[in-house]
């Protein structure tokens, strides 16, 4: 290893301490100022915070990847909510009385989740080509399809809850994070936790060992370098924002289950901030090149942490919104500074 290497690697592993560390301070201090059997560490609780933290975490996967290829992606939250009114619509189809859900117990979740993505990955696709075919800048178009994707949301319900039959209850699509229903494979851990761990595994591999994955971070260093060495940059930031909404569409089926298998079109607004802060605490820079999944997912965990440890302590939803908007602009400073003294 090169000398200029190991400081750089040293440099790494110092800010993911400092994470790990600002992660169990903000734990402890809820954890001290509400005790108690029904405060911070109850098992209650606890259950109630996985559950954010797998919705909040999958989407942030998709969103690190969008980041580091030096996007955004405002369509995040729209995104979910869209997914999830699919799966609900889905689930829903057939008169009352004869739901196809309940003659196809099997197939038609499967299809739920197929359609949930497949929207998702849609809005991904049109993201990633107005970007690079019209040039313009990745916020103003991703503003742009947060409301188109929102608008679809409350049309496919008809601005109304989407309430599949009851049949749905029993079936593995809803009870991914349903603490009622008894589908763990370890204490307090849901399948759907697992999923994103697997989830996070595999990209966290896809992005150090693929080709892909290195024409991403080059993409995001420095994309008039990456043209020069033969890196396909549009059809890569196109692959990039469809990956990012594969994962919101998989954040919008968890959040389905999230619910209690209902699907609601005015959920998930402002979620495109709490992935994007996730991403940017996890040390994803905003300006592209760099981040983590692993960051990601201690990001995703201080979000959510934060949000429900302000429910527990009694704060205001006001209270709750200045903090999370302070945090995420020191995480933006941080970041800032430190490029500056790369620079």
């Amino acid at each position: 290893m090169s000398k200029s290497a190991s400081p750089k690697k040293s440099s790494r592993v110092v800010a993911m301490l400092g994470r790990l560390a600002a992660l169990a301070a903000v734990y402890a201090f809820f954890a001290i100022l509400t005790p108690g059997s029904k405060g911070f560490m109850s098992d209650a609780n606890t259950q109630l915070m996985l559950q954010d933290i797998a919705v909040v975490a999958m989407a942030a996967i998709g969103m690190t990847i969008v980041i580091i290829a030096g996007g955004i992606d405002l369509s995040a939250g729209s995104s979910i909510a869209l997914s999830m009114i699919t799966t609900a619509y889905v689930l829903n189809l057939g008169p009352d009385g004869q739901k196809l859900v309940v003659a196809h117990p099997v197939l038609l979740p499967l299809a739920a989740v197929a359609a949930a993505i497949g929207v998702s990955v849609l809005i991904g696709f049109f993201n990633g080509a107005l970007v690079t075919w019209l040039r313009i800048v990745p916020f103003i178009i991703t503003l742009g399809s947060m409301q188109i994707a929102r608008g679809l949301a409350k049309l496919v319900a008809n601005e109304q809850n989407i309430y599949p039959p009851v049949e749905v209850q029993d079936l593995w699509i809803a009870r991914l994070l349903d603490p009622s229903k008894n589908l763990y494979t370890w204490p307090f851990l849901p399948v759907a936790v697992w999923l994103v761990i697997g989830a996070a595994v595999l990209t966290a591999l896809f992005l150090r060992y693929t080709r892909l994955g290195r024409h991403i971070f080059a993409i995001g260093s420095n994309e008039k370098t990456a043209v020069l060495c033969g890196v396909p940059v549009d059809r890569t930031k196109i692959l990039v924002y469809m990956i990012g909404g594969l994962f919101s569409g998989l954040a919008g089926v968890l959040f389905f289950a999230r619910l209690g298998s209902i699907g609601q079109p005015t959920e998930a607004i402002g979620y495109e901030l709490f992935v994007i802060a996730a991403a940017v605490i996890g040390g994803a820079s905003l300006l592209g090149g760099r981040g983590t999944i692993l960051g990601t997912m201690i990001g995703a965990l201080i979000i959510t942490i934060l949000r429900n440890g302000g429910v527990k302590m009694g704060w205001p939803q006001y209270t709750q919104e200045i903090v999370m908007g302070v945090v995420i602009v020191v995480a933006v400073a941080i970041d800032n500074l430190r490029q500056r003294g790369r620079a």
